[in-house]
């Protein structure tokens, strides 16, 4: 195998308007084992016009030459899914041979507290926290790793909510990683169900719940909300859904039934909104028959639990 020092990388960048480079970021943060960049051209700003400066972002990333193929083709299906299929023909890619940057990427995570028992912790190095829970990610195996504001919002929401009430099951759309699920189980959940469209991310969340030794709590599932809908025997559905989604998708799994898989009287918590998206999800929680939500926020992002309401 190529010695690490002397791997090549690859550049994408991409140039959006300012309303898609969070969105747009988080998608990709989760494909590029180095993360995303964005960048602004300011060009002649004086230093008091900055704040209210509109002009156009750029996005970079790097990936392993040797992946090119497999990571360029995700990138293209996490784009076309999520309903930015028009960028694909703005994506620029570009050689970048730095013998440095595959320690560099490396020397970017560290392990990370989350809540107030949790710890993500990146597989090459040691739980420096004895007292928390350990959930072993390693990033370079793409489809988030516990970096992202969503993902810890998500963590910290599943955490508090399973410590007011221990469901025996969890629903987990949009897998990913697997991280959500691991966590859960490692929380006292006795069984979930993750899904997503994307293959290679079941393969993923399935690898890093064996590192976690919690393989026989999980199952991964190609597909979404419909699939599980539809699955035999009327079994669809759980006290506790997550789903770490930007919110044009989650309005769309909304429409899918999205609030129909959680059962009555259960919870469901929801992160990957912007703040000025929060209306939007509201609307979509108060027409799937759930209580106003409690509320988190992490720099320009929203988490939230809402409760749905009981049959009477």
């Amino acid at each position: 195998m190529k010695n690490e020092l002397d791997r090549d990388w690859e550049q994408i960048s991409l140039e959006v308007e300012p309303q898609l480079s969070e969105q747009l970021a988080a998608l990709l943060d989760e494909v590029l084992p180095g993360g995303v960049v964005l960048e602004k051209h300011y060009g002649d700003l004086f230093p008091h016009e900055l704040d209210q400066y509109q002009g156009p972002v750029r996005l970079y990333g790097y990936f392993p030459r040797e992946k090119s193929q497999e990571i360029k083709e995700r990138i293209s299906r996490i784009l076309e899914n999520s309903g930015f299929g028009s960028l694909l023909q703005q994506l620029a890619y570009a050689p970048l041979v730095n013998q440095n940057w595959a320690v560099a990427w490396q020397e970017r995570y560290h392990p990370i507290r989350v809540g107030e028992t949790l710890a993500v912790v990146p597989t090459w190095l040691e739980n420096p926290y004895p007292n928390r829970i350990p959930v072993w990610m390693d990033p370079g195996m793409a489809f988030g790793s516990g970096t992202h504001p969503t993902t810890q919002l998500c963590l910290t929401l599943l955490e508090k909510s399973l410590k007011e009430s221990l469901p025996g099951e969890m629903i987990d759309i949009g897998c990913g990683s697997g991280i959500l699920a691991i966590a859960a189980v490692k929380l006292g959940v006795d069984q979930v169900l993750g899904v997503d469209i994307d293959p290679d991310a079941v393969q993923v969340s399935y690898d890093n719940a064996r590192t976690n030794l919690v393989s026989t709590q999980v199952v991964f599932k190609e597909g979404s909300v419909q699939e599980i809908l539809n699955l035999e025997g009327g079994n669809a559905g759980a006290s506790l859904v997550v789903a770490n989604i930007i919110t044009p998708i989650l309005e769309d799994l909304f429409k899918e039934g999205l609030g129909a898989l959680v059962l009555p009287g259960g919870k469901i918590i929801l992160s990957g909104i912007l703040k000025e998206q929060l209306a939007t999800i509201l609307s979509c929680l108060k027409r799937a028959g759930f209580k106003r939500p409690e509320i988190q926020e992490r720099e320009m992002w929203i988490g939230l639990i809402a409760e749905k309401e009981s049959i009477r």
